[in-house]
């Protein structure tokens, strides 16, 4: 039996937690999505050939890692920057990159940053190259110039409220075990290790500085706009945006896998107050439309393609936001696929 190993690294910038199988070969970087920590990927560290050295890492303010704050107007550099410091102490001059949901969004700055860093890349159920929220059409058009329907304000106060009092329970619908049972994962589906899953979640900071962030009002339906601090706003399009992709001159190859029935990164997300408001959920709704986010990933990707770099996209049929979770030995093979291209 793989026995995982989890340990704090100072590095330059924080000390950050880091759990591993081994210190030997390739290093394969798993970076994980919001509300969640590197506990969500320990399946998968023990599934890779020993060619490879998994290493999974809690983000600032998730985990075991220091709750450093966040300065969202620098998008998800703090995090990406944190990467790159944490791969300088490992030692590591080059790394496979793998990133789940807002973990995607913070591979592909680093990507964009560190080109020459990056064996492979692996994108899973990504947060689109535009943010999380306040965009349309495939080329990321904002719909107001000051990124209005995204950032801080936009986390339902409820789930903000139960995370930051650690309720462990499933008696409200906006609970964290609720939201891992029926959004994280596509239903029936309940995750073996959910209790796991459930404590991981619930090591969010939770305040301005971390999630959701600050907010700022707008003129713009829906009367929010991002703030400067906080894990949602990083993902702000007025703060986040890597659709050059296509311009660097280094292009490791990359893996895009994602469940088709992910209700979070979606066409039409659950989570993304335009479709929200198209449906009722949201009132005033003023007819902006909801942001394209698979569309948008695949546009971003396709320009890379054209311009020669390397992607292969999965679709994984009856899977949600965690791919990686409920179809582990789908992911599994794919993800050994482009580690080995």
């Amino acid at each position: 039996m793989t026995t995982l190993r989890t340990r704090r690294v100072a590095t330059s910038r924080l000390t950050q937690q880091i759990t591993e199988v081994r210190e030997e070969g390739e290093l394969v970087l798993f970076v994980h999505g919001n509300v969640s920590s590197s506990v969500f990927w320990d399946t998968t560290l023990t599934t890779l050939p020993d060619r490879y050295r998994p290493v999974a890492v809690d983000l600032r303010g998730f985990g075991g890692t220091d709750p450093l704050p966040v300065d969202a107007t620098r998008g998800v550099r703090d995090y990406a920057d944190d990467l790159a410091a944490l791969l300088e102490t490992l030692g590591a001059d080059r790394a496979h990159l793998v990133g789940w949901s807002m973990g995607g969004g913070v591979v592909m700055q680093f990507l964009r940053d560190h080109p020459a860093a990056v064996r492979s890349l692996s994108l899973v159920n990504p947060v689109s190259p535009y943010g999380f929220g306040g965009t349309r059409g495939v080329d990321g058009t904002l719909n107001s110039a000051d990124g209005a329907g995204s950032g801080g304000g936009t986390a339902n106060p409820e789930f903000v409220r139960l995370l930051a009092e650690g309720d462990r329970g499933e008696d409200s619908p906006l609970s964290p075990r609720a939201v891992l049972a029926g959004c994280y994962v596509k239903p029936p589906l309940r995750p073996e290790h959910e209790d796991a899953y459930v404590e991981a979640m619930l090591t969010t900071r939770t305040g301005d500085d971390h999630y959701p962030g600050d907010s700022t009002p707008s003129a713009a339906w829906p009367g929010i706009a991002p703030g400067t601090r906080g894990v949602l706003n990083c993902l702000a399009p007025t703060h986040f945006r890597v659709d050059d992709l296509h311009l660097l001159d280094h292009k490791p190859p990359i893996l895009w896998i994602r469940g088709e029935d992910d209700v979070i990164v979606a066409d039409a997300s659950m989570f993304d107050l335009a479709h929200l408001g198209a449906v009722g959920v949201v009132p005033g709704w003023d007819g902006t439309p909801a942001q394209p986010m698979v569309a948008q990933t695949r546009h971003v990707l396709d320009r890379y393609a054209a311009a020669g770099g390397t992607v292969r996209e999965v679709a994984v049929a009856g899977a949600g936001h965690a791919v990686h979770l409920e179809r582990p030995e789908e992911f599994g093979a794919a993800l050994t696929g482009v580690l080995s291209a």
